[in-house]
């Protein structure tokens, strides 16, 4: 979407409605393509895994008990999860997205939709085409329904017919953003499970940013995320996920899209003025070295010897 239809991050693309929709409809392609390759020519020597790794959030309805923010929700995970993993899974794109855009595409006057389709072929050839799927999550939403009139300019953000809130109770350590919200995690992951039938998962990124920078290293507000999102993920094996790995998000401060290097993921300090790039371990490496060599929580009454 930033690339191709807002033209915020490269290659800066403006196309209006059309252009998030078209690059995708690429990438699952080539995917399928890159997928098909390595198990035709290399997997039985390799023994090798291919996969995707989509990033998400959680979209949870304002109202629990009203439909049509129920509906919103599903509808706010469709059009980002379910967007790239439906075709993969199930072989096409969520219905809920073919009629959103559909509809939309038919009251601007278009012939067809902004929506690309596939051939039959093409969804038999892209279904099952991941060995395991990657996770990158970092925050929730609460949804409700918004009709946008389709007399507005199409995009790709208005053809949701939803508005994205949060509860100024949410921890912001980082971007505007990025709240701590940890349940939505293990919903996320149980969504999962349920939509495209229980598939091996990596979770390949997990953290917070900081935008202020600590001179003391003394992340705390990450210790935090870390703790409540991986608690998340072990509740979420207990409900049968199957997690297999997860990565934290990520080793070092580095070059974050268009915020260059002002936005600091890193469990290491990176000082970019220096140039040498020194490193500096925060406070999150020591307590991450803890999770990892007691794989899991370390126990505070433990006494160190």
């Amino acid at each position: 979407e930033q690339g191709y239809e807002t033209g915020e991050h490269a290659p800066g693309l403006k196309l209006g409605g059309c252009g998030a929709y078209k690059a995708a409809h690429h990438i699952i392609k080539t995917h399928a393509k890159v997928w098909h390759s390595y198990n035709n020519t290399w997997r039985r020597e390799q023994r090798g895994m291919v996969g995707i790794s989509l990033t998400s959030g959680w979209g949870e309805p304002v109202d629990p008990h009203s439909q049509t923010d129920r509906d919103a929700a599903e509808r706010y995970i469709q059009f980002h999860l379910g967007w790239f993993a439906n075709p993969i899974y199930r072989g096409d794109y969520p219905e809920v997205m073919k009629n959103y855009v559909g509809r939309k595409s038919a009251q601007q006057g278009l012939g067809t939709s902004r929506l690309p389709t596939f051939s039959v072929q093409e969804k038999t050839y892209i279904k099952g085409t991941s060995d395991f799927l990657g996770i990158g999550h970092f925050t929730t939403r609460y949804v409700l329904q918004k009709n946008f009139p389709f007399l507005q300019v199409s995009s790709y953000h208005t053809d949701h017919d939803l508005a994205e809130l949060v509860d100024p109770n949410w921890p912001a350590p980082g971007p505007k953003w990025l709240y701590s919200v940890p349940w939505g995690f293990r919903r996320l992951l149980n969504f999962i499970k349920t939509q495209y039938g229980n598939p091996l998962i990596y979770v390949t990124e997990n953290g917070v940013s900081e935008t202020v920078q600590c001179s003391q290293l003394c992340d705390e507000w990450r210790i935090q995320y870390l703790k409540g999102y991986i608690n998340e993920i072990l509740k979420a094996l207990n409900d049968g996920v199957n997690v297999k790995g997860y990565t934290a998000w990520s080793l070092l401060d580095k070059f974050e899209w268009n915020k260059g290097f002002s936005e600091r993921f890193g469990l290491y300090h990176i000082d970019f003025k220096n140039k040498n790039k020194p490193r500096y371990p925060k406070a999150s490496v020591d307590y991450y070295k803890k999770i990892i060599s007691a794989n899991g929580f370390p126990n505070p009454r433990e006494v160190m010897s």
